[in-house]
């Protein structure tokens, strides 16, 4: 090797040396921070729900782009230094298991239904209900949306709750019901839930992208949104919208799903049915929604109605948890068992 190659070869890694030097010391820490993005163009971000690098790290670069109002080979630069200042690669699975500490649970009012779902509806995770009308699955959302707001120890999450309202059937007054048979303020109880009446499925998708600083302001610990697909049902009709259809409520539920994990809340979903006329024999309801819907959620549970007030739930999915079935009551009280 000649003296001038050598001295190249020493020129070469110091300047790799003085490449990767400034890339460790120069992580971001705030929007301002990543290249391309001022303060203008920081303030687009974080109107439209991008206020911090977790979730500019784990966008797309043509949505950052659209929303940023940037080019894409801009964004893909923003969302590589996004994902270096994070820690974004693999973990030890022990410590997820202690992260797993921190996940709590809703009671639903019934001991049989909080057993088969492990203890109650969990945070971090999504839990479906689907079934026909009167199976009680908007019942469930009203307990939930009271009980979470009590503290820990009596099965609650002492925070607020956001609602989504598709299918108009929320009613305050039987919130208030529920809280008063608990010995609950009802008027407090009342004022830590808010509610978003959806007035087509792009309108719901804007209310969940754009939850953030409402669940930063108000301790949200619990979303409700019922029916999660009651809209996409009535928007896209026919099977040359199915795919479009099906993309939008997959970004959606993993919005949702984002949500869940980023602060620490459980998120309650209702579900449609229809009956599948290939099914000869045996029960022929099934969820809306597809493989998309069925494979987004953490528990799937189906309800149907039993005599009188009695209910039956069926675990239909889960993560960790075995197939089975219990038997509620949905009356004046409440769930109960």
């Amino acid at each position: 090797m000649t003296r001038g190659s050598e001295k190249a070869e020493e020129v070469t890694i110091m300047e790799e040396d003085e490449i990767e030097e400034p890339r460790a010391k120069n992580l971001a820490h705030s929007l301002e921070d990543l290249p391309g993005i001022g303060p203008a163009t920081a303030d687009k971000l974080r109107k439209a729900g991008y206020g911090d690098l977790q979730k500019i790290a784990a966008s797309s670069q043509h949505e950052l782009a659209e929303v940023a109002e940037i080019g894409v080979e801009t964004a893909k630069k923003v969302i590589a230094a996004a994902r270096d200042s994070l820690e974004m690669g693999y973990e030890r699975a022990d410590d997820l298991l202690e992260r797993r500490k921190a996940v709590g649970r809703v009671t639903t009012g019934s001991s049989e239904l909080d057993a088969l779902l492990g203890g109650g509806v969990e945070t971090q995770s999504i839990t479906e209900c689907y079934g026909k009308f009167s199976s009680g699955k908007t019942q469930l959302g009203f307990q939930l949306a009271v009980n979470v707001q009590k503290p820990k120890e009596k099965g609650g999450l002492g925070g607020g709750v956001l609602i989504v309202d598709t299918e108009s059937t929320f009613r305050p007054e039987r919130v208030k019901q529920l809280a008063e048979v608990q010995g609950m303020d009802a008027l407090e109880v009342l004022k830590n839930i808010h509610v978003a009446k959806a007035l087509n499925s792009d309108h719901q998708i804007v209310l969940i992208e754009k939850a953030d600083e409402m669940i930063k302001k108000n301790n949200i610990k619990l979303i409700v949104v019922d029916s999660m697909t009651a809209h996409f049902r009535a928007d896209y009709v026919g099977r040359a919208a199915l795919g479009e259809r099906q993309q939008k409520l997959n970004k959606h539920v993993h919005m949702l799903q984002k949500l869940a994990d980023q602060f620490n809340l459980a998120v309650y979903i209702t579900n449609q049915v229809m009956d599948n006329p290939g099914i000869m024999f045996g029960d022929p309801t099934t969820p809306i929604g597809g493989h998309v819907l069925a494979h987004s959620s953490t528990y799937r549970i189906y309800l149907r109605k039993g005599k009188e007030d009695k209910r039956i739930a069926r675990l239909v999915d889960s993560p960790s948890l075995p197939d089975g079935e219990c038997v509620f009551r949905v009356g004046a009280n409440g769930l109960t068992d």
